[in-house]
């Protein structure tokens, strides 16, 4: 899987539960509510003041670096 803007964050966390310590660095500790599930990273991005590319890069490195192993 390859995040994008578009990409939700209940279908990511659904792939790899583990990216969520990414959005807790961001400031997004609600990651439970259904609501946020069902958010964009782009959405996400944007109410908590963070650059969504930057976040993406960040995650996809992380999912690379796994499915490499």
């Amino acid at each position: 899987m390859k995040a994008q803007k578009d990409t939700l964050i209940g279908t990511l966390l659904d792939y790899d539960v583990e990216v969520a310590q990414f959005f807790f660095a961001i400031g997004m500790h609600c990651l439970g509510c259904p609501a946020s599930r069902g958010e964009t990273i782009e959405e996400a991005c944007a109410v908590h003041g963070t650059d969504a590319d930057e976040l993406i890069r960040s995650i996809n490195e992380f999912l690379e670096k796994k499915a490499a192993k």
